[in-house]
């Protein structure tokens, strides 16, 4: 942007030049853009020095600057790449639409930066990776469920592997006992060995006492027929029958 330029544009904004419809203040449905006074009566279109100017010759910004943008460039609508083919780089800024996409924004800010135009609404376009993002909490979500469904199986799994610990700490001590136990037996058969002998000797002597037990087999049917005596002594009632004889 020369000297010049520069010169202009600030002409343009030092006259400050603002319009603004007559009774806009009053009334709350009117706007403060211009409208043109054409009443009778109306003060502003009189010419009244309190009721504002209105616009004339000599209000305007010079022609060389006239539309063009701070920033020393006039303003270029684009909306697709075609746009930017029949454009000067020296003299004109691009602005993208509003209307296009992340996506397609993306590629247009990409074309227009590597040609050199100046681009006056640049945005940072977020990544996908960035985007995607609060698609983890999801999936967090879906972890846990599986999680909560799986839990009962692992309990049950810790449950069978804590029964395995302690079948395994309950058989070990019988494992030791039976190694023990060895010596012990060898010192019991050896005990009932000798005790078996001497027992032969008893057997001989009970032979005789064997024969005694059919004396005492006999005397249990004297007994018997003692008990058979006594209830032949006792008469037995006869059954009465209820009825009276007639005397």
């Amino acid at each position: 942007m020369t000297t010049e330029t520069k010169r202009l544009i600030r002409v343009r904004t030092e006259k400050g030049a603002v319009f603004k419809r007559d009774g806009f203040g009053k009334k709350k449905q009117l706007s403060d853009s211009w409208r043109k006074p054409r009443g009778q009566h109306n003060k502003q279109r009189e010419q009244k020095k309190a009721k504002g100017n209105l616009p004339k010759p000599g209000f305007g910004s010079p022609v060389a600057v006239r539309g063009m943008h701070p920033s020393g460039f006039f303003e270029v609508l684009v909306f697709t790449e075609k746009d930017l083919e029949n454009l000067d780089v020296k003299t004109q800024a691009i602005r993208i639409s509003a209307g296009v996409g992340a996506r397609k924004r993306k590629v247009l800010q990409e074309k227009a930066a590597a040609s050199g135009f100046k681009i006056l609404n640049a945005r940072v376009i977020k990544e996908r990776a960035a985007e995607e993002k609060p698609a983890e909490p999801a999936k967090a979500k879906k972890d846990t469920k599986e999680a909560g469904k799986k839990a009962p199986a692992k309990k049950s799994a810790s449950k069978a592997e804590g029964a395995k610990k302690k079948g395994a700490e309950e058989k070990k001590p019988v494992k030791v006992a039976a190694s023990k136990s060895k010596p012990a037996a060898k010192e019991t058969e050896k005990k009932e060995e000798k005790a078996a002998k001497p027992k032969a000797k008893k057997e001989v002597a009970k032979t005789p006492a064997k024969k005694s037990a059919p004396g005492k087999a006999e005397k249990k049917p004297a007994a018997t027929a003692e008990k058979s005596k006594a209830e032949k002594a006792t008469p037995k009632k006869k059954p009465s029958t209820g009825v009276k004889k007639n005397e």
